[in-house]
């Protein structure tokens, strides 16, 4: 399981199942896609009767914060100091964290494998992984731990409250009573340790954290941020790196990481969050039965502040990169400030937000368009303001960038923040940028992340640095203020401009040059390492470490008895709705067979809109071109609007539009269905100017703006490069898809490899007169054929009032439209699209792998869909994979999906030392699945664990759009219940049916991809003539 990353400028950050995190700045606030559920604030306050002393706590302070319809309450301990906000609201997702200072004085990654292993086993619940029989068996909207620079937090969240309290019970145990500081095989496992299966092999270093930053550092993006972070805090603990650096990882000792949870690991250092409807004594109770058993003890755990240096310094260093084509230019460039060495009030820190967004909030934004329009570099890198540290800092510049060009990007960032302090900024983009992020915030957008949890660590932010949390809850004020000032006149941001960044003389400009030796030189080193370690020891030693290597798997693969396992406290299946929750719909066909939907929900006075426009006449020959499409519709201006007027149109009057290709396999059919989404939203009085926005984007956006294409074409090539890098998986599953469905096929060819090869001859079309003219044609081409009503779909969520109001204007923005579209048809993706049938090996510069097995089990197996698969897929990810791949091999991740639409079932690894071990731990899963005999407890978890996924929390605009969805694929409610009786009818016989269908994958069906290095590549073949065909991607 790879958990999705949530959007953060650069702070290094990790967490337990993958991705990154962090509290979102103001900007990184503003500019979250539409695309992403959203909903309304959270609902208005609950009456509460305040308890000021319960269960050895005392209330120390409480205020109603109306920005997020809160009771917020500060407790502290009696008896060990520490301190509890405990939010109460009517929110139904429930949310708690556990908070602990982790400052490190080295970069043996401590707090990160210790973040790790407290989730595996404790004192009330000794099992070897707690953490995953909850991911099994639980309802949890959010189950993680993540490790920061400075502080180490573990997150729960759900909306059922029994389950809720299992979570926290179960966190607390391990984050206080972990058995990793008794059991030196848990440290083993999850940070490095010595491997060796007999004495005549090589000696190698396994570990779950240690390949995972392997694969961190692989990744020039996250070697260009941790430099950045070091060079920016020479003298305080950020010089480390909390992750881990993977030569410096196998110097920590079992001694020392005992020592860091003694010493950090303690009620005295840490911070409790509470936050929802449920009892708010009740929270006092589960906190004190664990904090009564401490006594309150003085932990330094300070962060030390950096003081700001007087002379700007330059860093210069290297990353891994492949051979790179003649000429290509792959030097990073960035300029980074430290921003103050003194804690900011928060009409300052809002001031720097809406600074951040003026500047570089959207493709239009001054600074970031002057980088752009530059042609030193390949795309903007940097972010902007990240206040996730103790200090707020600056970062932006180009990667991409020919070495000799570097001080031209320093020069240019400096001369534009000297044009933007004296000329400011327009009116008009003050006005966006202020309803932007003021709907924003009002909005309370989170998506599918809890609300408890982005208000924990935006609390956190100051919390930690023992600052007021409350401030950062409280923008109300501030935001008035600071509007009343820009009201006023007063140059606001001229004088920020000034003084945090022009004047400022505590600059870093980091400059990140390519070195294709590098990743071999890296390799060696540490073969050289393992060597020489290996010629100290004795012949004794040697059998020492191949027992331990020996005993460590055989406690990996031994599964724990069922009676151990009955210690996690688990629902029953009384607990879940036996029916499924239905979105209200109201269908109605309009002229020209358009299609209106509608779902009535509170929605807070905003409206959320989807038009959708069918892809099917569009040539597939023009397919590849679809996604550029999609952006040029917003960044070229108008007919009667530039670029940048259009822009802030859209921040004026919406809370953001996005245009993005939509594509899935429908059951049971050849082709795939397939539309251009365009979505925005909304307040019920703007809805009028938004489908006008709509309207003239897709009727009058200019598409022949050659400099502005020319940088979108350059900024896909430079992200899908640094995609590949760091996430392998997602490209190798997707070439397995090309080659079994048209859907996949689709998918593969905007935002696959094949997309990556078609941008790359895109790059050098666009530089020829008469390859842009057959460009410009060809974007033209799919406009005229996309744009008509008939196919049409307008799916709209909000209350009925606002529902009701905004049909006329809709059907306006319909008949705006050709009736249909000037392609003779709809065109029938063929077969002949299907990538060839092979196994291929994507070779990157990488230290770890990404590897792909899948087949189709529709086409492949005969299977037949049934709603057990659900229940099968999620228990084998979580049981066998996760202890083959991870556990045993060393991954960071290890998993299986199953596509019900298009029958494509996928084993994929992420971080992974190995090869062809995760191909044979593949090939072993149906085995065990037929060796399973569940009792019913555990066949009762596993159903439970699926549901949590089935009946996912949803704030309306995603309930609204995923009725769009299941509209699209033909998913009607009587289908839907059928699955959902199928689920919770699971049985044992389900799984070995299961087991049947995926043999194909292990037998002739099954292909292979990864995404590797030429070295393991070429060690494949040597082992396995003619296994797979070699592409040399980067």
């Amino acid at each position: 399981m790879i958990a999705p990353p949530h959007p953060t400028p650069h702070t290094p950050t990790y967490t337990h199942t993958g991705g990154t995190l962090g509290r979102q700045p103001f900007r990184a606030l503003a500019t979250a896609a539409p695309a992403v559920a959203s909903a309304a604030a959270t609902a208005a306050a609950v009456p509460v009767a305040i308890v000021e002393k319960a269960h050895g706590f005392t209330l120390q302070r409480q205020q109603y914060v109306k920005e997020y319809g809160s009771h917020v309450l500060l407790y502290k301990h009696d008896k060990t100091g520490a301190e509890l906000i405990s939010v109460l609201n009517s929110d139904l997702n429930k949310t708690f964290g556990v908070v602990l200072r982790t400052p490190v004085d080295d970069s043996t990654g401590i707090p990160h494998i210790l973040e790790h292993s407290v989730l595996c086993g404790s004192r009330k619940y000794p099992i070897k992984e707690p953490f995953v029989e909850l991911m099994k068996s639980s309802l949890n909207t959010f189950l993680n731990a993540f490790t920061y620079p400075d502080r180490t937090c573990y997150p729960v969240a759900s909306t059922n409250t029994q389950d809720f309290y299992n979570l926290v019970d179960v966190y607390l145990d391990a984050v206080f009573h972990p058995r990793c500081v008794s059991d030196r095989r848990v440290f083993e496992q999850e940070g490095w340790h010595f491997e060796l299966d007999s004495k005549e092999e090589p000696l190698t270093f396994k570990g779950v954290v240690f390949n995972e930053m392997k694969g961190v550092y692989s990744s020039p993006d996250s070697r260009f941020y941790r430099i950045v972070q070091q060079a920016l805090f020479p003298d305080n603990t950020y010089r480390h790196d909390s992750g881990g650096d993977p030569e410096v990882i196998p110097d920590l000792t079992f001694e020392q990481f005992q020592q860091f949870h003694a010493k950090y690991y303690h009620p005295s250092n840490a911070r409790f969050w509470f936050y929802g409807d449920d009892d708010p004594v009740k929270r006092l109770a589960l906190l004190d039965a664990y904090l009564s058993e401490f006594e309150r003890r003085e932990v330094d755990s300070s962060v030390e502040t950096q003081k700001l240096m007087h002379t700007p310094r330059r860093v210069t260093e290297h990353y891994a990169a492949g051979d790179g084509e003649e000429g290509e230019q792959k030097a990073y460039v960035g300029v980074s400030w430290v921003l103050s060495d003194t804690p900011l009030d928060v009409e300052t820190e809002l001031a720097l937000g809406f600074l951040d967004y003026l500047m570089l909030g959207t493709p239009a934004a001054p600074l970031r368009k002057a980088l752009n329009d530059s042609r030193l570099g390949a795309a903007v890198i940097g972010g902007g303001v990240d206040d996730d540290l103790k200090q707020p800092c600056f970062t932006l510049g180009l990667k991409g960038v020919d070495p000799a060009d570097a001080d031209k990007v320093e020069a240019l960032i400096t001369s534009k923040l000297e044009e933007l302090a004296v000329s400011g900024f327009s009116a008009s983009a003050i006005e966006a940028a202020v309803n932007t992020i003021e709907f924003s915030l009002r909005e309370n957008n989170t998506g599918s992340f809890p609300r408890g949890l982005s208000l924990m660590l935006r609390a956190v932010g100051a919390w930690i640095y023992d600052r007021d949390p409350f401030t950062q809850m409280q923008w109300e004020d501030a935001l008035s203020s600071f509007k009343s000032k820009l009201a006023s006149g007063q140059d606001v941001f001229g004088p920020l401009i000034r003084s945090f960044l022009l004047d400022n003389r505590h600059r870093v400009t980091v400059q990140l040059l390519p070195d294709p030796a590098l990743a071999a030189a890296t390799e060696a080193k540490e073969r050289a390492r393992l060597e020489a370690v290996r010629g100290t020891m004795q012949d004794e030693q040697l059998e020492a470490v191949v027992e331990n290597t020996s005993a460590l798997k055989e406690l990996q693969e031994t599964p724990d008895p069922p009676e151990a396992l009955a210690c996690i406290p688990a629902l029953q299946l009384s607990d879940i709705p036996p029916t499924i929750t239905k979105v209200p719909t109201s269908s109605k066909a309009l002229a020209d067979g358009a299609t209106l939907l509608a779902h009535d929900l509170f929605t807070n006075a905003v409206l959320y809109l989807e038009a959708a426009f069918d892809l099917r006449p569009v040539p597939s020959r023009l397919l590849p071109l679809v996604p550029l499409f999609c952006r040029s519709l917003t960044q070229m201006g108008t007919s009667s609007e530039s670029f940048v007027e259009l822009t802030e149109r859209i921040g004026r009057k919406t809370g953001g539009i996005s245009i993005y290709p939509f594509t899935s396999a429908v059951r049971g059919k050849e082709q795939p269905v397939a539309y251009i989404m365009v979505r925005g939203k909304a307040m019920s009085g703007k809805f009028g100017d938004m489908l006008d926005l709509m309207r003239d984007i897709l009727l009058t956006a200019r598409l022949d703006d050659r400099q502005r294409f020319t940088q979108m074409v350059a900024e896909t090539k430079a992200s899908m490069e640094s995609g590949i890098i760091s996430g392998g998986h997602s490209y190798a599953g997707k070439r397995l898809a090309a080659q079994r469905g048209l859907a996949g096929v689709l998918s593969e060819t905007m935002g696959g490899l094949s997309y990556l090869e078609f941008i790359r001859g895109l790059a050098k079309k666009i530089e020829t007169d008469d390859g842009w003219q057959e460009i410009k044609s060809d974007l033209e081409a799919i406009r005229s054929a996309l744009l008509q009503r008939n196919g049409a779909i307008v799916n709209m969520t909000a209350d009925s009032a606002t529902l009701a109001a905004a049909e006329g204007p809709v059907s306006d923005f319909l008949s705006a439209l050709p009736a249909s579209s000037a392609a003779l048809s709809s065109q029938s993706l063929t077969s002949s699209l299907l990538l060839p049938r092979t196994n291929e090996a994507l070779c990157v510069p990488t230290q770890v792998n990404y590897v792909a097995k899948g087949a189709n089990l529709f086409l492949d197996a005969g299977y037949e869909l049934n709603g057990s698969a659900y229940v099968v897929e999620k228990y084998l990810g979580n049981t066998w994979l996760w202890d083959r791949v991870r556990v045993v091999g060393g991954a960071y991740g290890g998993f299986c999906s199953f596509d019900s639409h298009s029958g494509m079932f996928t084993y994929m690894s992420y971080r992974d030392p190995n090869l062809l071990d995760t191909l044979e731990a593949y090939d072993g899963s149906a085995d065990y699945l037929r060796s399973l005999q569940l009792t019913k407890d555990e066949l009762t978890k596993a159903i439970i664990g699926t549901m949590g996924d089935i009946d996912a929390y949803q704030l309306p605009d995603a309930k609204g759009y995923s009725a769009l969805v299941r509209h699209m694929l033909g998913v009607t409610d009587e289908e839907r219940q059928i699955r959902r009786d199928e689920i919770l009818s699971t049985s044992n016989k389900d799984f070995k049916a299961f087991a049947e269908a995926i043999e194909c994958v292990r037998g002739a069906a099954g292909r292979v991809v990864a995404v590797t290095s030429p070295e393991k590549a070429k060690a494949v073949l040597e082992e396995r003539p003619d296994f797979w065909d070699v592409k040399k991607v980067l």
